[in-house]
């Protein structure tokens, strides 16, 4: 049943294909399958908007119901595969059904990697990944008086940040000994471990959760490694996530971090694609392969799926982008900057206004910018464009990014 294009995954990577075919001019057969009952919607506000404010549920959705209607596109929500049949080119769904493909394209994200400690099963220990998720922390948030956060990375701190506003005790606990190691240089950790401390947040650097301890089922309190125990009534989890690669990985593609694509982001099998979250992909910026979480990944990768399988195939060559928003703060990131070996700070972090700007052998590779989005904007053209810049420029003042843009 059904044929032309099947996506699999309905968040951003997943409705970007479909809506880019469209777009591109496809005409075959559209079908959109996602294992969430709800229609696509955006997952960043989850752990930002949707829990502080009355935001509703509609206002999440990237398009109305209509919109699947009149660009005809078969969506299926609730519905999961559960097989790739490659011989006979069609996905098989829990239902039982058969849909063929002519293409295939994997957007199936990545999944809230566990908590592996005693009592982790406990009511009140919670992750957030989808939209149900929200819902339930959202209601459980307003209740709750003690919380603990497992986990310094964006999640963690866009979680705690979001509790804190809301009045609650909160207590951040991160293994590595500071906060979102893997992304940001340690000046900006430490931005943030004073910017969380500022407005009343315990930050706990250098120390795990060793067990949670519960009474009649629920939590009472979390057990760190320094020997402390420390009261709580609800426990967020963000220690990072694990990509889905199974599907792909039991039809017999090749996985490694993810589902590997080349730079059309085709997998092993050149009629089945991958993007977003799940994807293991060839990345210039990365000088290597890299697996990204992002709207802008998910999204660009997606577009250049859909010119693809229309027959106009572009290398996806994006500049990766990333945001977090926390109190009143915003850090925008553009590039990638593990492996830098120098960095230059433009601005005041005093002033919480200041870009780090990361070079890896004279080579700008990385910006990160905290309340200059004019930076921000001028590092993602300066980086896109491979303008050559000095790190005497960017520590000048004087000198207008404007014009190295140009």
């Amino acid at each position: 049943m059904g044929s032309g294009a099947v996506v699999v995954g309905t968040g951003q990577a997943g409705f970007e294909v479909a809506a880019s075919l469209r777009a591109e001019g496809y005409q075959d057969p559209v079908t959109l399958i996602g294992d969430e009952p709800h229609l696509p919607y955006q997952r960043p506000p989850l752990s930002k908007s949707f829990v502080l404010t009355e935001q509703r549920i509609d206002e999440l959705q990237l398009r109305p119901a209509a919109f699947y209607r009149d660009h005809n596109v078969r969506l299926l929500v609730g519905e999961r595969v559960v097989a790739i049949d490659r011989s006979a080119r069609c996905v098989r769904l829990a239902s039982g059904a058969d849909i063929a493909y002519q293409s295939l394209v994997l957007a199936v994200g990545a999944r809230n990697r566990p908590l592996n400690v005693r009592g982790a099963n406990l009511d009140g220990v919670m992750h957030l990944r989808t939209l149900d998720d929200a819902i339930a922390l959202k209601a459980r948030i307003q209740a709750a008086q003690d919380i603990i956060v497992v986990g310094g990375g964006f999640i963690g701190l866009e979680l705690a940040a979001v509790a804190r506003s809301l009045g609650k005790s909160v207590t951040v606990i991160e293994m590595q000994p500071r906060l979102m190691p893997r992304v940001v240089a340690p000046v900006v950790s430490e931005f943030y471990r004073e910017l969380h401390g500022s407005r009343g947040v315990t930050v706990l650097c250098g120390a795990t959760v060793t067990r949670i301890d519960g009474v009649g089922g629920t939590i009472r309190e979390a057990r760190v490694s320094d020997g402390r125990s420390h009261a709580a009534d609800l426990v967020l989890v963000g220690v990072g996530v694990v990509p889905n690669i199974e599907l792909a990985r039991d039809a017999g593609l090749i996985v490694g971090n993810g589902v590997v694509v080349d730079e059309y982001l085709r997998t092993s099998d050149p009629d089945i694609y991958a993007a977003g979250d799940c994807a293991d992909h060839p990345n210039p910026f990365a000088r290597g392969r890299v697996r990204l979480e992002s709207v802008q990944n998910a999204c660009d990768q997606a577009r250049s799926v859909a010119a693809a399988i229309v027959g106009r195939p572009r290398r996806y060559e994006a500049l990766p982008w990333f945001w977090t928003d926390q109190f009143d703060v915003r850090l925008q990131m553009a590039g990638l900057s593990q492996g830098h070996d120098r960095m230059v700070i433009r601005g005041h972090p005093e002033l919480r206004k200041f870009s780090v700007f990361y070079f890896k052998d004279a080579e700008l590779t990385a910006v990160d910018s905290i309340n200059r989005p004019a930076d921000h904007i001028f590092a993602r053209k300066l980086l896109s464009a491979g303008v050559v810049v000095t790190p005497e420029q960017v520590a000048d003042e004087g000198v207008d990014l404007r014009t190295l843009a140009r």
